[in-house]
């Protein structure tokens, strides 16, 4: 049986709030979280992810009382991450509610991390999020909310990953988010060429056409953000389309 493809709204989450910018930066408000997770079910969203994305850098933990807002507010699967640096802050987000675990910052500073939370809850709870910025013919890993660039080969770094224990790749392209131009279609092949990890491609979609072309490059399921946020397309539509052009949708 051929697996549906997922379509993946995701919640920027700033102090309770969703926000929205471009290459991380210029940050919008957008919305109450709980509220647009809903609607987001509503129109058929397979998943949601939702990032705390200053948690990381303000050196906190996630906000949990938004994500049981959000947890309450929907019945599909969520990814949460943003300030996961131990094992008890996955236990936390599991018993607030989500389903699955993402981490960039510090797994990158401490990959041992990937392998704890994978043991303790399992690969299908244990998401590595990577932010790539484009450097040359190579691609470098960003942290702490896209404000640092390491000297860390991005593609080597997700291949390292799924050997720690990760059960999936949150691949976004720093040069891409937000812009709308479409995923970094390099990226995403050049991560497919080295891992068996479920790739989940971000940053940068603008429809139904990038949303494919980010399949054929070889994501198993697509993120996308403003495009929602703003009232564009919603994820029915999103769907359809892609269903008319022979994908293979939850609908």
């Amino acid at each position: 049986m051929m697996l549906r493809v997922r379509v993946i709204p995701c919640l920027d989450v700033s102090h309770g709030r969703v926000v929205k910018g471009v290459k991380f930066q210029g940050l919008r408000d957008v919305g109450a979280p709980d509220e647009m997770a809903q609607r987001y079910e509503e129109q058929g969203a397979d998943e949601l992810v939702f990032l705390d994305v200053s948690a990381s850098v303000e050196g906190r933990d996630n906000q949990l009382e938004t994500v049981r807002k959000v947890r309450k507010a929907v019945s599909i699967p969520v990814t949460i991450g943003g300030g996961v640096r131990e094992v008890t802050h996955a236990r936390q987000l599991l018993e607030a509610g989500a389903d699955k675990v993402t981490m960039n910052t510090a797994a990158v500073l401490r990959p041992e991390l990937i392998r704890e939370i994978s043991e303790s809850f399992g690969r299908q709870c244990t998401v590595v999020a990577v932010d790539a910025k484009r450097d040359g013919d190579s691609w470098k890993v960003v942290i702490k909310g896209g404000r640092e660039m390491l000297e860390i080969d991005a593609i080597e770094w997700i291949r390292r990953a799924e050997e720690f224990g990760a059960g999936e790749c949150l691949l976004t392209s720093w040069d891409q988010d937000g812009t709308r131009e479409g995923y970094d279609l390099e990226l995403i092949q050049a991560v497919a060429r080295v891992t068996h990890l479920p790739i989940i491609a971000s940053g940068g979609a603008n429809g139904p056409e990038h949303f494919v072309d980010g399949l054929n490059a070889g994501a198993s399921a697509v993120l996308a953000a403003s495009i929602f946020h703003d009232g564009d397309m919603t994820v029915r539509q999103v769907k359809e389309s892609m269903a008319a052009q022979g994908v293979a949708m939850r609908l």
